[in-house]
């Protein structure tokens, strides 16, 4: 005997989903295209192995696209385009290529997570004073007339 409502789960929402995920969407903007609670999309990951795998590759799949411009505006891009002129009524396309310069914001926010030991704001410092080290102090104030 089950208890409660039947799942509103199709077999369908799978593939749904990576696309979902693919496009950028988040669990909430999933729930909401299912017309569910959140909790419930949770409930379906849990239950549906294949839904949750389909999330987690699309989600994938978003995240490298991202990764990847993120990238090409931290190092700069040129790209094909055309400017369009008008001479005498007559339409005139050129074609150009145009450059992005390297963003100096991307750049330092790819190497703070990619590189964090050499670019982190804050360094960690370790303060770790030996025997040898309190010795040679010591030594030294007593020779200045400081201890």
């Amino acid at each position: 005997m089950s208890v409660g409502r039947p799942s509103s789960f199709k077999p369908e929402f799978v593939e749904q989903a990576r696309k979902l995920a693919q496009l950028g969407a988040t669990d909430r903007e999933a729930a909401e295209f299912f017309e569910v609670a959140e909790s419930t999309l949770y409930l379906w990951k849990h239950v549906h192995p294949n839904f949750s795998e389909a999330l987690k590759v699309g989600k994938e799949a978003a995240d490298n696209r991202v990764e990847q411009s993120l990238y090409r505006k931290a190092t700069g891009y040129s790209f094909d385009s055309e400017k369009v002129f008008q001479n005498a009524g007559e339409i005139i396309r050129a074609p150009v290529v145009e450059h992005i310069p390297p963003s100096d914001t991307a750049a330092i926010f790819w190497l703070k997570n990619r590189r964090p030991d050499a670019w982190r704001d804050k360094q960690d410092v370790v303060h770790d004073v030996t025997d040898s080290m309190a010795d040679a102090i010591i030594s030294a104030r007593k020779r200045s007339g400081l201890s």
